[in-house]
């Protein structure tokens, strides 16, 4: 007797649109991901990636289409619509935008307590041997955020939006402006993070990223073509 072969996680974005006023800035936008892989947005700036991010991760309403959910071999065969399942949506996406959702003025350790509400705890379990630990927030907890490098923030900015263990996660631009060690530092991490079969969406400029990737969508006129991304810089350029 032949056994079923266990379906994995996926994502599918369909027939995204969005316009402002009489500008159409999304025009029909589909992809999708698989578990354990990441996947960036490509495209020129002001094309619409930021904007879709931030639909996908329900900051912003989409005028149509749907973001389903496969969680994989779990019996029901049925997928989710994140956007109609705004609950199941907060739990399984974390989302980092291109600007830091951090308060200057308060620690690094109490900016992550207004994110861990689970209690002292799980906070400390996390910077102990969790996913605080794997991104070294460690080092900095009692520095005020408006102390802290780039690379500390981004890295911050990632640990909070952990906090509730999604499954699904969106970054726009996180290696804009940071320099290479900190760049390597969060590529890292986002591919420990697709090891353990987790997803990532990313919207990116930068090479590291892109080139960790395992599948790459331009974003053009308000629509995402699946493009090869595994080309020298010059190629990669000429396709957006």
């Amino acid at each position: 007797m032949e056994r079923d072969i266990p379906s994995a996680m996926k994502i599918r974005i369909q027939e995204i649109r969005k316009s402002y006023r009489s500008a159409q800035i999304l025009r029909g936008v589909s992809m999708e991901a698989d578990e354990g892989s990441m996947t960036c947005i490509l495209g020129k700036n002001g094309c619409g990636k930021s904007t879709l991010l931030s639909i996908l991760a329900g900051v912003v309403r989409a005028d149509s289409g749907s973001f389903l959910y496969d969680p994989g071999n779990t019996g029901n065969g049925s997928s989710i619509d994140l956007f109609r399942r705004r609950q199941d949506a907060s739990r399984l996406i974390g989302y980092v935008p291109q600007s830091t959702p951090l308060l200057e003025e308060l620690t690094a350790l109490d900016n992550l307590r207004l994110w861990y509400t689970g209690g002292r705890n799980v906070l400390r379990q996390e910077l102990t041997d969790g996913v605080l630990k794997d991104l070294n927030i460690d080092q900095f907890l009692n520095k005020e955020v408006r102390t802290l490098s780039g690379g500390m923030k981004k890295r911050l900015s990632i640990g909070c939006a952990l906090a509730h263990h999604p499954r699904i996660l969106l970054l726009d631009e996180p290696g804009a402006a940071l320099d290479l060690i900190a760049k390597e530092q969060i590529v890292t991490w986002l591919r420990s993070f697709c090891e353990k079969g987790g997803i990532v969406l990313i919207a990116s400029h930068e090479l590291s990223e892109i080139e960790s990737c395992s599948r790459a969508y331009v974003l053009k006129d308000g629509a995402a073509v699946m493009t090869d991304h595994k080309v020298d810089a010059a190629h990669l350029a000429a396709l957006l």
